[in-house]
């Protein structure tokens, strides 16, 4: 039997991933700050991540580890940042400190973001391949939304993004999804422990966080549907996604978990976690439109700092070492979301 530590598994993901755990007879141990959503069957230790007696408990006899925790999203504006800074970077170095102290060498896996990517990559119809510029907010202004070639200015086509595509946050959640892949990748290389980073793309599912300033765009979507309004898509609405259903992102990880090869001792292995399916984020607002038979989406032109135009992943690096693929589909996965039972759905 396999002791594995969850951080996070109160949340959206770790629950999926430590029901599943569960359900193959694994023994789970819980660390989160929440205590009435975790599964019976795990252990838990209700705590702060940042807390050091909390990590040590939690740690102690564990085989590999699992870490979710995080402050997910946007938020509301700079003044979140040390909230993000606290939970996110802070958080996982005393994780990681506290796997130190208990001689822990072994398999982890970090739930990372396409955020790290900042905009994807991008193919300009004169220059070729080129690193995306900011966006500036007179061109945002004035609906010039698309991302510029930095030569000549043309608009540049979106292409999937690999995993060795260089980092490029954007956000302050983004640079402490970065920090926690250099503070991981530094740490193995140390102690000799393996670590897998799953760059999740827009993971969605039932569950997913609503009514908050840190939800994301479907449960945004989802929120106005159901108080019976018209979901409000920024900018045209052409911005592409890759959108992952939790059941997908939970199955990943348990391949990342188990994989004995998927990272060697002293390496972090990225790998992107997504469908390597493009939607534009008006079609999503439209599916959730039609699952509930709601009003159409209205296109506001407005847009929000630190949002992206485009970032879609290539799969098949995670297809190749662990054999993931992702399974359900977005329409079904909306529906499924929006609660309409499978016996109702086209």
């Amino acid at each position: 039997m396999t002791r594995v530590l969850v951080t996070g598994g109160a949340g959206f993901i770790g629950r999926q991933l430590v029901a599943r755990l569960c359900d193959q007879g694994d023994e789970v141990v819980v660390l989160d700050r929440e205590a009435e959503r975790v599964d019976p069957r795990a252990e838990l230790v209700h705590g702060d991540l940042a807390d050091p007696a909390v990590c040590a408990e939690a740690v102690r006899g564990v085989d590999v580890v699992s870490h979710q925790a995080a402050r997910v999203g946007l938020g509301k504006d700079p003044s979140d940042l040390p909230l993000y800074a606290a939970d996110n970077d802070l958080g996982t170095a005393r994780l990681l400190s506290a796997l130190w102290e208990a001689g822990f060498c072994g398999r982890l896996v970090l739930a990372s973001s396409m955020v790290v990517y900042g905009e994807g990559r991008y193919r300009c119809p004169h220059h070729g391949e080129a690193r995306p510029p900011g966006r500036r907010p007179d061109d945002l202004d004035a609906g010039l939304f698309e991302v510029p070639c930095p030569e000549c200015g043309s608009p540049m086509a979106w292409e999937r993004v690999p995993e060795a595509a260089p980092f490029d946050p954007r956000s302050g959640y983004a640079a402490t999804k970065a920090a926690q892949e250099h503070l991981t990748s530094a740490w193995a290389r140390e102690v000799g422990a393996s670590v897998v980073a799953l760059r999740y793309h827009n993971v969605y599912g039932p569950g997913l966080p609503r009514d908050t300033p840190y939800a994301g765009v479907a449960a945004i979507f989802l929120s106005s549907l159901l108080r019976g309004e018209p979901p409000t898509v920024f900018e045209d609405g052409g911005q592409a996604r890759d959108f992952v259903h939790v059941a997908d992102v939970a199955a990943a990880n348990l391949l990342a978990l188990s994989h004995p090869t998927a990272a060697e001792p002293g390496e972090l292995v990225p790998l992107n976690v997504c469908s390597g399916r493009a939607v534009t984020i008006r079609e999503v607002a439209e599916s959730l439109s039609r699952a509930v038979n709601g009003p159409e989406p209205v296109v506001s032109g407005r847009w929000r700092p630190g949002d992206v135009r485009h970032v879609v992943a290539d799969p098949s690096a995670a297809t190749r070492v662990l054999g993931f693929r992702a399974r359900v589909g977005l329409d079904e996965g909306l529906a499924e979301l929006a609660g309409v039972p499978s016996s109702a759905r086209p």
